[in-house]
């Protein structure tokens, strides 16, 4: 391969997935990144670790488009999310922590209804049941009242209806927080599932052993930026993860 396609194909996944370079944020006196750069290509799963107050948080906001930063880039899919954050609202999927759902309406009648809302596709036999089959969520549960979901099925359907809009862009908001071991194992196998159709996949998280099980690779975010990455092949990376868990764990206390 020749420089020029090299850079050509660097382009092209910087047009399908998320682009951080040299960005900087503050609330006030207070700065919280400080030159972070970050980069998640179509296929790929980054794992952002970091202590509270590190600036992961507000890492997603600038990709979401709701600050705009101090100064720096960002882009997703190529749109700056702060001067068109509805065009890059429109590449990605966000799942926060608690995933939101209707819990009057079925699995299938949450897809249905925010589908319609971003004007895709929901024909049900052709869309939503192959999504909701994607994310191995029970048939049963298909047509079950979402109230009643555990953490786990809740987040199977915010996955479905990423995959449903098939945004190039999947964000993901402490996925793994209060799932017990399996529900984790299974929350991981979705996240392959992802990769293998080409999402670029960004998971901001506390979980070392998870981000380990399942990122391609491990950024860990220290005083506004990235302090450490590590590629994580299954076959070979080998992690002190009491040293890596004292290290990225401890509060970030801006000066």
């Amino acid at each position: 391969m020749t420089v020029g396609d090299s850079s050509t194909e660097a382009r092209a996944d910087d047009e399908r997935g998320i682009v951080i370079h040299d960005l900087r944020h503050s609330y006030g006196s207070r700065q919280v990144l400080r030159g972070l750069d970050l980069r998640v290509g179509p296929g790929e799963i980054y794992a952002l670790l970091g202590g509270n107050g590190a600036g992961k948080s507000t890492t997603l906001a600038a990709l979401l488009g709701f600050i705009a930063p101090s100064a720096g880039i960002v882009r997703v899919c190529g749109i700056d999310p702060a001067a068109d954050p509805q065009g890059a609202r429109a590449q990605l999927a966000y799942v926060p922590e608690s995933v939101a759902l209707y819990e009057h309406l079925t699995a299938r009648e949450n897809l249905d209804y925010f589908l319609s809302l971003a004007g895709a596709d929901r024909s049900g036999a052709t869309v939503i049941d192959p999504a909701l089959d994607a994310v191995a969520l029970p048939r049963h549960a298909w047509d079950a009242r979402t109230g009643g979901f555990s953490k786990g099925m809740r987040q199977k359907v915010a996955i479905a209806l990423a995959l449903a809009r098939h945004v190039p862009v999947l964000l993901l908001d402490e996925p793994t927080s209060g799932l017990d071991p399996q529900a984790t194992l299974e929350f991981n196998r979705l996240l392959a599932t992802a990769r293998t159709r080409g999402v670029a996949v960004l998971m901001v998280t506390h979980d070392l052993l998870s981000a380990v099980d399942v990122a391609d690779r491990i950024g860990f975010l220290a005083d506004g930026r990235i302090e450490e990455e590590r590629q994580a092949d299954s076959g070979s990376a080998r992690f002190d993860l009491n040293a890596l868990h004292a290290r990225y764990a401890r509060p970030q206390v801006a000066a």
